[in-house]
């Protein structure tokens, strides 16, 4: 059997998706490269993210081809009471249904998660909101600018330099880090569901991933704290921490262990920092991290680039590149793992789309088996020619 007929690690799983835009999209694209039969229900307008420019046609813009390929469309007006019976058929035998709406609103439809596992024990149900549901913001919209305020995550450019302002991560970090949370979520309850029988409501709030994910690290001091103040890492914060100008470019040079960096500065020609505390203490080099970086950023502008690269992997010390998004096409590693993939689009012609990044030696994922789909493009294939 080829690894191109090798079923995926979700073939069978049959997945609703209620979701729109990019968080919960994103989650649903994910198991659909994993195999999963996921049918997107969208309301007679469409996903919104589908308006989204630039486009070649009505509907199909780039960031909703980037986000839906691996799924089926259905068109269907939750408002009415056929559209409420269909996506009920439609979850009488799925096994995970995901859903952006608010709880309030599914509640008021009867979709709420008890009513739905009352007629499909099986049913795993997922809310992907913007806040928990047990807190005061639980009512409250959620886009991503605003969670990325919200969680402190634009503040940190202010604990970085009290004189800066505010600033937004330039990509919608909130989003696609929910729909990666959401996604293992879902294969995480499925696991559960195989193993006892037992179905149940996954809830993934967007303010509270991100949240989680800042407090990795910058939790910091404050793990310590009877009342917690002092966040934030200094190591991330020091404003010596970025690429370092060279000869001809920039570059990000990582020694990071003592030893890394006593080689760093041999191959540099600095042996009278070698045995200094800051090459051989990593709390001294903490407390000192802005001072040291300033040292490589001084020592980069010595050589170019392709010197540096070269120096550094004759010393094994983490150095790369500064790329732009333009480079990566020609990036020579993400061409020799066939990153970047060209294909047709029944619709849209030639595109380029990205291979899923992780590798299974036996169930392999799949970028290009079904790509995004037209507004209510399945509708006949999944209710039939009336619609029953």
């Amino acid at each position: 059997m080829t690894a191109a007929k090798k079923p995926a690690i979700l073939d069978g799983v049959k997945v609703v998706d209620l979701t729109s835009v990019v968080f919960g999209p994103l989650a649903t694209q994910m198991l659909g490269d994993l195999g999963a039969d996921v049918i997107k229900v969208e309301g007679p307008e469409g996903d919104l993210l589908r308006q989204v420019q630039p486009s070649r046609s009505k509907l199909m813009g780039a960031a909703f081809l980037g986000t839906n390929r691996n799924k089926r469309s259905v068109v269907l007006d939750l408002k009415t009471q056929t559209g409420r019976d269909r996506l009920r058929k439609l979850l009488s035998d799925a096994d995970v249904m995901i859903s952006s709406i608010r709880p309030a609103a599914l509640a008021r439809l009867s979709l709420d998660p008890e009513t739905l596992r009352h007629e499909n024990p099986k049913l795993i149900t997922v809310s992907a909101t913007g806040f928990g549901q047990d807190g005061p913001y639980a009512a409250k919209p959620a886009f991503d600018d605003s969670v990325q305020s919200v969680s402190g995550l634009a503040g940190l450019a202010t604990l970085r330099d009290p004189e800066a302002p505010p600033a937004y991560a330039p990509t919608i970090l909130a989003d696609k880090l929910g729909g990666v949370t959401a996604a293992y979520a879902v294969m995480a309850a499925l696991f559960h569901r195989e193993r006892t029988g037992e179905a149940q409501h996954v809830e993934v709030p967007m303010f509270e991933t991100l949240a989680s994910f800042l407090m990795v690290e910058h939790l910091d001091g404050a793990t310590f704290e009877e009342t917690p103040r002092d966040f934030g890492y200094a190591r991330m914060l020091v404003p010596h921490r970025r690429p370092v100008q060279t000869a001809d470019g920039y570059i990000t040079i990582l020694p990071y262990t003592n030893v890394q960096w006593a080689r760093f500065f041999m191959a540099v020609g600095r042996d009278d920092m070698i045995d200094h505390i800051w090459v051989t203490d990593m709390d001294a080099r903490s407390r000192n991290i802005g001072a040291v970086y300033d040292m490589v950023a001084q020592i980069a502008l010595t050589r170019t680039t392709d010197d540096w690269l070269a120096l550094m992997e004759q010393a094994d010390i983490p150095a790369m590149p500064v790329n732009n998004l333009s480079d990566l096409p020609s990036d020579p590693h993400l061409a020799a793992t066939g990153f970047f993939q060209q294909i047709d689009h029944p619709s849209e012609g030639a595109i380029w789309t990205t291979r899923p990044p992780i590798r299974f030696s036996a169930t392999p994922a799949r970028h290009d088996h079904r790509p995004a789909p037209g507004l209510g493009e399945h509708d006949e294939e999944i209710f039939g020619p009336g619609g029953e």
